[in-house]
């Protein structure tokens, strides 16, 4: 992946609200060649050190992606005020932007 695009995958998803999340492809729009996949990409790639909030990135479903961190990712979520459905989507209100 371009340094480029990963710095601009980085930059919107660091302007995530608490209590907000938006989906990888709606990141992915934001940018200048990215799509879902690399977008997801720039995210495992994060290193453990980072403080950047990617549990506020969901799937277009308004789902949390099947993952290792995914139990994190919802606790996470649920801290912030976001709740999910009986499905274990997010409430269209909460998408940014």
């Amino acid at each position: 992946m371009k340094p480029a695009l990963r710095e601009q995958i980085l930059t919107v998803l660091a302007a995530i609200p608490p209590g907000r999340v938006t989906t990888y492809g709606r990141i992915a729009a934001m940018t200048e060649g990215g799509t879902p996949r690399l977008v997801a990409r720039a995210l495992r790639e994060l290193p453990d050190d980072h403080s950047l909030p990617w549990f506020r990135v969901i799937t277009a479903s308004r789902r949390v992606a099947d993952h290792p961190g995914s139990m994190e990712q919802r606790q996470r979520l649920i801290a912030e005020g976001v709740f999910f459905d009986a499905r274990g989507r997010v409430a269209p209100e909460a998408l940014w932007p």
